[in-house]
């Protein structure tokens, strides 16, 4: 296996059509490496011409010493990290394939070096984090609730629900809400109310406008604002949803918001579905990734949606040495 360093182009030519996640796309990693705090260093594995691993790193240079983190903090990105693609169907050579990867991306970034934190968040589709295990990483588990779109049709899915739910979602069809797919200037109102809650709630919201502004419009179509507004056209509240090869993403906002007896929200992410359920332009997608299943307080209500408890990992640094360097940079980057 022959791992090197690749071009924003070369990563594009090397993603295979499935099995990877929306910020591994080269749009979204275009606008993160124009706001980073960091260089984005794009990895690629291949045996002969065929791409078998790619890696995503952001290397920050700190006083305490340097970070390499997939996902980079402080941009909303649930999840990066690797992306691996044996060419063989057994187990053995997919393990093999990863390894060899997984130790030849470590060793040219020099990530065992006393003074270097890693983190990473990894995709949904990575099952086996082991290689980093044995390397000494710290290794935890995490979970998302992703809702099960394919082969279904609405009525099947709405029936999936809680009554509780669907009882939210046929109140706000009998209002005068509407819920539309928006423009940029749709998701700016998405981004501003986002932040006033954290705000309100005293938590810090590091993200920037012009960031969400080049990942919304660098995605195109692959990003769509979903806003409620009443019958006079006041915003009520709305999502970003961006859209991957197989999944839809919730990924901001939905703060909540009650109107004339109506959980707005549900009725937000009821569109969300029935866009992914009806609409050709979305034929390939078919899941929705409503996020929060780490998060106590948010769990009952997105377990209304029937969704499945996915897991995915955390990897990071596990060592007695960087442990106050660990805590003096997430200190700074909340």
């Amino acid at each position: 296996m022959e791992v090197e360093r690749l071009t924003l182009s070369e990563w594009g030519d090397a993603l295979p059509e499935t099995g990877y996640e929306v910020f591994h796309t080269p749009a979204a990693l275009s606008a993160i490496d124009a706001h980073v705090d960091g260089e984005l260093v794009l990895y690629g594995g291949f045996k002969g011409h065929q791409a078998v691993g790619l890696m995503p790193i952001v290397e920050t240079r700190r006083t305490i010493g340097r970070t390499l983190m997939s996902p980079p903090p402080g941009m909303n990105i649930p999840r990066l990290g690797p992306i691996v693609m044996p060419t063989s169907p057994k187990q053995r050579k997919r393990e093999r394939v990863n390894k060899k990867f997984v130790e030849a991306v470590l060793e040219d970034l020099g990530a065992m070096g006393p003074l270097s934190l890693v983190r990473m968040l990894t995709p949904r589709q990575y099952g086996d984090p082991r290689p980093f295990q044995w390397a000494d990483f710290k290794l935890s588990t995490q979970f998302t609730y992703v809702v099960n779109l394919d082969q279904q049709g609405v009525d099947q899915v709405l029936s999936s629900f809680s009554k509780s739910l669907r009882r939210d979602i046929r109140r706000g069809n009998e209002s005068d809400i509407t819920v539309s797919v928006e423009g940029l200037d749709s998701a700016r109102e998405i981004f501003e109310a986002t932040r006033t809650r954290y705000n309100d709630q005293s938590r810090g919201f590091p993200m920037t406008w012009d960031y969400v502004r080049d990942l919304f419009t660098g995605l195109g179509d692959d990003a769509r604002a979903y806003v409620a507004r009443t019958g006079d056209g006041e915003f009520l509240s709305g999502v970003t949803v961006l859209y991957g090869p197989e999944t839809a993403y919730f990924w901001q906002g939905g703060t909540r918001t009650d109107h004339d007896g109506v959980s707005v929200n549900s009725l937000v992410h009821w569109r969300v579905i029935e866009d992914i359920l009806e609409d050709s332009a979305l034929e390939q997608v078919d899941e929705y990734d409503l996020m929060g299943a780490n998060t106590k307080r948010l769990c009952d209500y997105k377990g209304k949606f029937a969704g499945e408890l996915v897991p995915y990992y955390t990897i990071e640094t596990d060592s007695t040495a960087m442990n106050l360097a660990k805590s003096a940079f997430m200190a700074v980057t909340r």
